[in-house]
């Protein structure tokens, strides 16, 4: 199982997790694969990201 990272890095969680859930549903519009795991993370330097696996 690989991680996908989302290319950008938020500075609140709450951003990174509005990205997260949209991409658990609305994975169908924008013709992306369903993710099978969406994840929050924290980098080092305290901002948020998303990764996932498809």
């Amino acid at each position: 199982m690989n991680w996908i990272y989302w290319g950008k890095l938020y500075d609140s969680k709450f951003q990174a997790s509005c990205l997260a859930k949209r991409m658990e549903e609305d994975w169908w519009i924008y013709g992306y694969e369903c993710p099978g795991q969406v994840e929050v993370f924290r980098s080092r330097r305290g901002r948020f990201g998303v990764r996932f696996t498809v």
